[in-house]
C-alpha cells in the first residue's frame, strides 16, 4: 500500500540540504511540508565553490537577485577552466561555457578550423569564443544583442559556507522548519521497512512521508540503515583525497578557475571577492599527505589564511540514489571529483528530477526506477567526461599519469573519443550535461585532433576559408572594448571594491 507524501524530512543542511530546502518549499510548499533536521555540530568545510551556468536556473526559479546573489556570497564571475599542463607539460587550454565561431544546421564550426590547421593556417580554434577572448582579457559583463554569435553563457565561483547560510535564510522565509539536532536512530515501518521517523539523540522524533538524505558521504539513511550499496569507480578514477587551504585575494580578479596538473593529481585556483579558494585533488596510493602539502603550499600564488585541511573521498555512486523512500541529494549520492565544477549541479538535477517525478499520491516501483535510471546515466556521463582529461594525456612525467594513459576506459567513452578522432564527429547523449563545444575544446586541448572533416567544410575556397576564418575571429573580439572589467563589473553589482 502506498501512502500519500504530506511531509518531506531533510537530513543535513549545507549546499545540498539548504538547495533541496529552497526549491522544494517554492515549487512545492503549498502542498507538502517540510522540515529539515542539521545538527551544528557537524561542520562544513567553506571552500570556494565553482559552479556551471545551470545554477543561473536556480537562482531563476527561486527569484533571486544577482546583485544580492554576489554580495551574499561573496561570488565572483565564471566563463571558463583554464587547463594547465593536462595534455602535456608546459600546456594549457581552456574549456569555456561559450561556443566557438559559428556552426551551421549539419555542419559545427569545429570541423571548418580542421580543414584551415590542415591548410596550415595560423591561430588557435579558442581565438574565435567570446567565453575565452573575455577570460584572456579579464573582462565581464552580460552581453545582449540578437546574434547569438555573441552569447557569453557565465557561472560563478563563491563562498559554499556563505551560500548555505543564503539558501537556508531563504527557505525560512518560505515556511522551511529547521530543527537543530543529530540523528541517532530511526523507525522502520515493519515488513515493508520504509523509513517513518527520524530520533533524534535527545529523544526527539521527527515524522515524514519522504526523507531526503544530505548527510553528506556519511550516507545516513540511504546507506548506514538502508545498506543501498556503492558502485566504486577508483579504477578509472583513482585521486581520492583533497587538501584544501584558502589565501589572500588578488588585486585583479580573474574570471576562471584554473586546474592546475602536477604529478600525482591537479591543483584548483577559485578566485572570490574575499579570498582564493585552493586545493590538491590527489591520489594517496601515489603520494603521500605531507607530500601533498608540500605541492599545494609551495605552488600558491598568495599567502595562505590557514592550515591545509585533508578531504576523504571515494569516487562512484550508491546503487539507487532511490530506494525506499528515501532519495540521496549531494556526496550521499555518490562523489566526482570537483574538476568540472560539478557537485553542485548535480545536487540541482537531484532535486529538479524529485520534482519533475514527485511521488504526490504515493511512491511506487516506476518512479524509483525511472529516477534511478536517469540519475545512473547522468552521473555516469559526467564520469566519462572528468576521465576524458586524464585519460587523454601525453605526459611522461609519473606513473600516475601513464598509468592512467594507458587504462581502459569505459566503452561509451571509448567509442566517442574514436569517432571524433576518425573525422570530427560527436553524438550528443541524452542526460549529458556536457554540449558538444565541451567536448570538442577538451578532446583538441588534451590533443585529441580530427583526422577528417566534413564534407560541407569543403565548401569555401581556400582563400574564402582564410577570409571567413579572420572575419569571425574579429567579429569575436568586437564587444571587448566595450566591456567593463571583471573588477569593475562585481563593483558596479555589489556596491564595495571585491
Amino acid at each position: 500500500m502506498t501512502r500519500p507524501i504530506r511531509k518531506v524530512v531533510i537530513l543535513g543542511g549545507g549546499t545540498a540540504g539548504w538547495m533541496t530546502a529552497a526549491l522544494m518549499a517554492k515549487v512545492l510548499g503549498r502542498q507538502v511540508g517540510i522540515e529539515l533536521v542539521e545538527s551544528d555540530d557537524i561542520g562544513i568545510i567553506g571552500v570556494g565553490e565553482a559552479t556551471i551556468p545551470p545554477i543561473q536556473q536556480v537562482n531563476a526559479v527561486l527569484g533571486i537577485d544577482e546583485a544580492d546573489f554576489l554580495r551574499e556570497t561573496k561570488a565572483t564571475i565564471k566563463l571558463a577552466i583554464r587547463f594547465e599542463n593536462w595534455g602535456a607539460q608546459g600546456d594549457s587550454y581552456y574549456h569555456t561555457f561559450g561556443t566557438a565561431g559559428r556552426n551551421l544546421a549539419f555542419c559545427s564550426f569545429h570541423h571548418f578550423w580542421t580543414r584551415a590547421r590542415k591548410m596550415g593556417l595560423g591561430g588557435s580554434y579558442w581565438d574565435h569564443d567570446l567565453n575565452y577572448l573575455c577570460a584572456e582579457a579579464g573582462k565581464f559583463a552580460p552581453t545582449q544583442g540578437n546574434d547569438p554569435i555573441w552569447d557569453m553563457p557565465y557561472a560563478y565561483h563563491f563562498d559554499s559556507g556563505l551560500y548555505g547560510q543564503f539558501l537556508r535564510r531563504y527557505s525560512e522565509r518560505l515556511g522551511v522548519t529547521r530543527t537543530e539536532g543529530m540523528v541517532g536512530d530511526v523507525q522502520r515501518a515493519a515488513g515493508i521497512g520504509d523509513i517513518m521517523a527520524l530520533v533524534l539523540r535527545d529523544g526527539r522524533v521527527i515524522e515524514g512521508d519522504l526523507f531526503v538524505d544530505c548527510s553528506g558521504s556519511r550516507g545516513v539513511l540511504i546507506q548506514q540503515h538502508l545498506g543501498t550499496g556503492y558502485e566504486d569507480w577508483g579504477h578509472w578514477l583513482p585521486c581520492d583525497r583533497a587538501m584544501a587551504v584558502p589565501s589572500e585575494r588578488f588585486a585583479t580578479t580573474l574570471p576562471f578557475t584554473r586546474a592546475i596538473a602536477h604529478g600525482t593529481g591537479w591543483q584548483w585556483r577559485i578566485p572570490l571577492q574575499h579570498r582564493n579558494g585552493n586545493g590538491l585533488v590527489y591520489s594517496s596510493r601515489h603520494t603521500s599527505d605531507d607530500e601533498a602539502a608540500r605541492i599545494l603550499l609551495g605552488n600558491l600564488d598568495s599567502p595562505a589564511l590557514a592550515d591545509p585541511k585533508i578531504i576523504h573521498f571515494r569516487t562512484g555512486r550508491a546503487r539507487r540514489q532511490w530506494n525506499r523512500n528515501v532519495v540521496a541529494v549531494g556526496l550521499s549520492s555518490g562523489f566526482l571529483e570537483p574538476l568540472e565544477s560539478t557537485s553542485i549541479y548535480l545536487i540541482q538535477s537531484a532535486i529538479v528530477r524529485l520534482i519533475h517525478l514527485f511521488p504526490h499520491e504515493g511512491i511506487t516501483p516506476e518512479l524509483i526506477g525511472e529516477y534511478n535510471r536517469q540519475s545512473q546515466i547522468e552521473m555516469e556521463l559526467i564520469r566519462d567526461f572528468i576521465i576524458l582529461h586524464y585519460h587523454a594525456n601525453n605526459r611522461r612525467d609519473s606513473a600516475f599519469w601513464r598509468d592512467l594513459r594507458l587504462m581502459d576506459v569505459p566503452e561509451r567513452l571509448a567509442r566517442k573519443i574514436s569517432l571524433f578522432q576518425a573525422n570530427g564527429t560527436l553524438v550528443q547523449d541524452q542526460y549529458d550535461i556536457f554540449m558538444e563545444p565541451s567536448w570538442v575544446q577538451v578532446l583538441m586541448g588534451q590533443g585529441v585532433l580530427p583526422q577528417d572533416h566534413h564534407p560541407l567544410a569543403d565548401g569555401p575556397s581556400d582563400d574564402e576559408m582564410r577570409a571567413q576564418l579572420a572575419q569571425m575571429a574579429e567579429l569575436k573580439r568586437r564587444p571587448l572594448a566595450q566591456l567593463p572589467s571583471h573588477d569593475e563589473y562585481l563593483l558596479g553589482k555589489v556596491g564595495v571594491a571585491a
